[in-house]
């Protein structure tokens, strides 16, 4: 459904009394958004038309039905519901999650079968929509489970790039989960989506240690020299420029981090504590692997300032023209590698 100049971006709303819906409005009030992309958000028109009135927002929705009536140079509200929504800002709400888990459900479903051309996530609460139908720790590894591929939760910022071996996993499982199966797994993700979705053609890749001083020669735990250490020789020899274990507490302050394409962390605080720290506000979550493209905000629902018209809508932008520039990628990545005897000029 993809215009040549104007990419579908469709939004699943979130939580509805976090932020999400806040930033969604602040992302697409400038018009010169609509110049390069038509935004689809999965809520409801009479949800929207609440959120509008109360931000006081001067955005004018094209509410649809079905996806023939998309207008580019609008922004288009799926109708998920007809009922209305008691929203009360600041609350965990179960009820509220239900419609989070509908807003993602019907979204991902539109991105599966090409409705819309990407998908950018508002933040959910991950504890209110845990249910008997929905029992997942958060959007990747629903993603996962609905489209094809191997996921992979990846950071991005400017040059920064951190992917994760373990996500949502307790610190004191990591170690566990970790295998020579798992790290070349991870590494094979990172590569293919940095030749196809960032367009770098020979990347280089750090990866940090599991343990304290990677281990410190078995002092401080043996998994850096019986697993990480051999397995990483092992991608380097098959021609991958991947280097490490590094110890993980001054990879990021001696900035060793700017001379990589990506960093591949062993567990989640690990890669997102620097992360966050070092581009809070601008970052992406972008889950790398899929068959389809998916990016959101690198903060969560920020219960404490929803409602109040503060929050900043940076990071959700940033996940829009980073959805936008990756599609764009990889469909140029297809196209020059699907058949390049076909694609060769004639000789004269």
């Amino acid at each position: 459904m993809e215009n040549e100049e104007n990419i579908i971006v469709g939004i699943s709303i979130g939580d509805l009394n976090g932020i999400g819906g806040e930033i969604v409005l602040k992302a697409f009030e400038d018009e010169r958004t609509l110049e390069f992309c038509t935004p689809v958000i999965f809520a409801s028109a009479k949800v929207m038309g609440f959120l509008k009135t109360h931000f006081d927002s001067e955005i004018h929705f094209n509410n649809i039905n079905s996806f023939d009536q998309i207008k580019h140079g609008k922004v288009n509200v799926f109708n998920c519901w007809k009922e209305p929504v008691n929203i009360n800002f600041g609350q965990e709400d179960v009820k509220i999650g239900s419609y989070a888990v509908k807003s993602l459900a019907v979204a991902t479903k539109a991105l599966k079968d090409e409705n819309i051309d990407v998908l950018v996530t508002a933040p959910i609460n991950k504890h209110n929509i845990q249910s008997e139908t929905f029992n997942f720790p958060g959007h990747t590894d629903y993603l996962a489970q609905q489209l094809k591929g191997e996921s992979l939760m990846f950071m991005v910022s400017n040059g920064l790039r951190i992917g994760l071996l373990t996500d949502h996993v307790p610190v004191k499982d990591v170690a566990h989960h970790i295998t020579p199966e798992l790290i070349e797994k991870k590494i094979d993700i990172i590569y293919d989506s940095l030749k196809k979705d960032f367009r770098i053609n020979m990347p280089k890749v750090a990866v940090l240690g599991i343990n304290p001083h990677t281990g410190d020669n078995g002092v401080i735990g043996n998994e850096d020299d019986a697993i990480m250490r051999p397995t990483l020789t092992k991608i380097k020899e098959s021609g991958k420029l991947v280097f490490g274990p590094y110890a993980a507490d001054s990879f990021f302050g001696s900035d060793n981090y700017k001379n990589f394409d990506a960093i591949i962390a062993a567990y989640h605080d690990q890669g997102l504590i620097p992360f966050k720290t070092l581009s809070f506000g601008q970052g992406v979550n972008f889950t790398g692997g899929l068959n389809r493209i998916r990016t959101s905000p690198d903060h969560g629902t920020a219960y404490e300032i929803a409602g109040k018209g503060v929050a900043d809508a940076g990071s959700f932008k940033e996940a829009v023209f980073t959805a936008i520039k990756i599609y764009r990628n990889r469909r140029d990545y297809e196209d020059l590698n699907s058949n390049p005897l076909k694609k060769a000029p004639k000789k004269i």
